[in-house]
């Protein structure tokens, strides 16, 4: 959906550029729980690294968060079209907010498990 509109015909300089950066810093935020999602499926069983593999966990998915949240603020501003607006940053609050669900739930793994 992002890189769809980051193509959109009509759009200003400023918008194309806080939409070319938003669809990198999601880009990065699917790299970030990618490798969450991957390091999970390690802590199977007792690991004895569980500690240093759930704070990596917790690291990149934090990260992950703060991507999306920068893409956000990239949509802040009266320069920009009311509408893209609406619709970039009401597609982020709720990838952010499943964010923040899943860092909450990993955070109360950590709690229990360690």
């Amino acid at each position: 959906m992002m890189s769809r509109l980051s193509l959109s015909h009509g759009l200003k300089p400023r918008e194309v550029s806080a939409m070319k950066d938003c669809v990198e810093e999601l880009s990065e935020t699917v790299d970030e729980l990618r490798r969450s999602i991957g390091e999970m499926s390690k802590l199977k069983g007792h690991n004895a690294d569980f500690k240093l593999m759930i704070n990596d966990i917790q690291t990149w998915v934090s990260a992950a968060l703060t991507d999306e949240n920068t893409c956000s603020d990239g949509f802040q501003g009266k320069t920009l079209n009311g509408n893209l607006k609406t619709v970039v940053r009401g597609r982020i609050v709720n990838v952010a907010q499943l964010t923040s669900n899943a860092l909450a739930l990993i955070n109360r793994y950590a709690l229990i498990r360690g």
